[in-house]
């Protein structure tokens, strides 16, 4: 494995700082109410420590990937921060909010084919740390058929992405496992 130089690992906490105060304010749907930057971070530790990926700009793309769909994040501020790959990087994993929310998740199954590698590792790490957290956080006022749905719908962005690399196929599977019955 590639040893980080001391430029990547500033990368890394310059977008988990950004990311840190972009959420600020923002918690989870979780009974308790978690800090939202909780959720980034799973998606760096799925991708680095389960998916033994090390590509600096796919860890800052998942730690930034919900900026620009939940705070005041611009696509132009990700490139001027982060550079035009990771600002790509995002915008391929951001839903457009404007748009109802079936159409965003039909959208979501669509677009999956067409991802490119690094956009395609963090949307499936996203995935897996949803599934994970519905799992053993539901929201509260999510009924039983409403988790299902959403842990079939996830599989069914997942399915549609092409190359996912074997061993994160597998930590999804696993995640997919744990579908409420």
């Amino acid at each position: 494995m590639k040893e980080s130089t001391s430029s990547d690992l500033r990368k890394i906490v310059r977008a988990l700082a950004f990311a840190a105060h972009k959420h600020r304010n923002q918690r989870r749907k979780d009974e308790d109410a978690l800090p939202y930057i909780n959720h980034p971070i799973s998606l760096a530790d799925i991708l680095v420590n389960e998916g033994g990926i090390t590509d600096v700009d796919v860890i800052c793309g998942a730690i930034l990937h919900d900026t620009v769909e939940d705070t005041d994040t611009t696509p132009e501020e990700l490139e001027r921060e982060f550079g035009p790959v990771i600002r790509d990087i995002v915008m391929d994993v951001t839903d457009k909010k404007s748009l109802p929310k079936q159409v965003r998740k039909l959208l979501q199954i669509m677009h999956a084919p067409k991802l490119t590698e690094k956009p395609a590792l963090v949307k499936i790490a996203d995935k897996i740390s949803n599934l994970r957290d519905i799992a053993d956080h539901p929201p509260p006022d999510w009924p039983l058929r409403r988790r299902q749905e959403y842990f079939d719908w996830a599989k069914a962005v997942i399915d549609g992405i092409r190359d996912v690399p074997p061993r994160l196929r597998t930590v999804f599977d696993a995640a997919y496992a744990r579908r409420p019955e």
